[in-house]
């Protein structure tokens, strides 16, 4: 059994027929907000279509979740919404030393293989990949509505032209014709 915020194991047999619903509770979404540095989580749905791919399970659908971030620049709290698609392949958990010895070996992932999940036993957690899947949708440098008025404060320009007291040095530096 997991341990995680959203734990949600899945039985691999039989698999559910029907996509399988999954929504945080309150108690979920807060211990997911601490986890992720999140302001909070008001919402956090997903529904995932499984399928059978023999030793394997493959799970498509959607991730939809609304929460509060803290803007990059000034600090300020804002509202966000994700909307994800999701494309997970739970594949059974196999020890690399077995099956390759001790020798290093390289493995050249394909488009499906970066979304690859083990698990061992009868059963995984759809829902900690869920929950990692929205960890990895959140935007750590987000900035918020009021961002362009906090760099206008501070002095910034904008964050592509150089400002400062070392840009006008730099400035000054330079030939002109």
């Amino acid at each position: 059994m997991s341990d995680g915020e959203l734990s949600r194991m899945i039985r691999l047999r039989p698999l559910p027929a029907q996509p399988v619903m999954i929504e945080a509770s309150e108690t979920e979404r807060a211990a997911l907000a601490k986890r992720f540095g999140l302001p909070r989580i008001d919402r956090l749905t997903a529904s995932l279509a499984l399928v059978d791919d023999g030793k394997a399970v493959r799970a498509m659908g959607r991730l939809n979740a609304d929460v509060t971030q803290l803007c990059a620049v000034s600090g300020e709290e804002f509202a966000v919404r994700i909307d994800e698609p999701l494309a997970l392949h739970f594949v059974e958990q196999h020890d690399q030393e077995t099956h390759h010895g001790s020798a290093e070996i390289e493995i050249e992932l394909g488009e499906i293989d970066c979304d690859e999940i083990a698990f061992s036993g009868d059963a995984f957690d759809l829902g900690e990949a869920v929950a990692q899947s929205l960890g990895l949708a959140i935007d750590p440098y987000a900035t918020g509505p009021n961002a362009d008025a906090a760099r206008k404060a501070a002095g910034i320009i904008s964050d592509d032209a150089p400002s400062g007291p070392l840009a006008a040095a730099l400035s000054a530096l330079k030939i002109k014709p």
